[in-house]
């Protein structure tokens, strides 16, 4: 396995076999691109134009698998083939559907067997409401917000309604790999335990890279209002540090703003505030307008006259 920097070097002139070396989770990537094995000495760009593949588009598609915190740059989505992308996020689309959670489904049962019949019901029924969310999810996408990325246009696509189900996707996951961790029930099957949180936790990151592509494919296509809303959320997501416009909202709740009048005041959707609002709640633990208070002023925010 590569380690280092050079893990991240990926270039058209390198070796493809040499390329699954990089990475585990490439092997997927490559099956999604339709990738033929049998390989041998030839360079992923001889591999990729024999097989009637973009290699800059490959290796893009690539680079967010290996490099974790990795956005595709403006410049290589401008020169990536937006066909060979739209390609692989459908056939992602299927093989989560088909292959991923088909696995997971199959682990839960043998999981649960030992397992009440009540907990046995709880768990089947999360799961198949999450299996079912996705799906919409994916149908919306294909419908409505790939044909948007092809053609700039569309007057049934909306980016909130996109970050909207983004998030609920995102959440159900999460929500799901706790139940397992934190809380199962006695009497589950040790060895399918495993297995099931072993392909949650693969998949679940498999799952946020083709989020991150998907958004940052999104974001070429969207107008600059719609895109700024778009990028904030990214950056509110990108770690435990309250991002500008995070600390923006924190002042207005912590003056006694409600919800539509602080989206008013920023030119924000109230989807786009809440979201912020959620964002800063997970960032800082702190659930209570009154304890966001207090954290804006410990944290030199807003000084006490600007408290009600």
């Amino acid at each position: 396995m590569t380690n280092g920097a050079e893990k991240y070097l990926l270039t058209p002139a390198m070796k493809m076999a040499g390329l699954l070396e990089r990475d585990n989770s490439l092997p997927g990537v490559f099956n999604r691109m339709g990738l033929q094995y049998g390989f041998g000495e030839a360079t992923v760009e001889e591999v990729c134009k024999s097989q009637g593949i973009d290699p800059d588009t490959f290796l893009l598609i690539c680079r967010v698998h290996v490099q974790e915190g990795y956005r595709p740059a403006k410049e290589a989505l401008e020169e990536a083939s937006i066909p060979d992308l739209l390609r692989y996020l459908r056939l992602s689309h299927t093989y989560y559907l088909q292959v991923g959670l088909s696995m997971v489904q199959e682990g839960l049962e043998r999981m649960i067997e030992p397992c009440d019949a009540r907990s046995q019901d709880i768990l089947r029924r999360f799961f198949r409401d999450y299996k079912d969310e996705l799906s919409r999810h994916f149908e919306y996408e294909e419908v409505h917000v790939f044909p948007y990325v092809q053609t700039g246009t569309s007057a049934s696509f909306k980016v909130g309604e996109f970050e909207q189900a983004h998030e609920s996707m995102e959440e159900k996951l999460e929500d799901l790999k706790s139940l397992l961790v934190k809380y199962l029930p006695q009497g589950c099957d040790p060895e399918a335990t495993y297995q099931v949180v072993f392909l949650l936790y693969t998949l679940s990151a498999d799952i946020r890279r083709h989020i991150v592509l998907e958004d940052a494919l999104l974001a070429q296509r969207l107008a600059p209002r719609e895109r700024t809303v778009l990028e904030s959320l990214q950056e509110a997501s990108a770690g435990d540090v309250l991002s500008a416009r995070e600390q923006e909202i924190l002042v207005c709740v912590a003056k006694g703003m409600l919800n539509k009048e602080i989206a008013d005041a920023l030119d924000l959707s109230i989807h786009t505030v809440i979201t912020h609002r959620k964002n800063i709640t997970r960032k800082t633990g702190i659930k209570t307008v009154a304890g966001l208070t207090v954290y804006a002023l410990l944290n030199h925010l807003i000084d006490m006259n600007s408290v009600e």
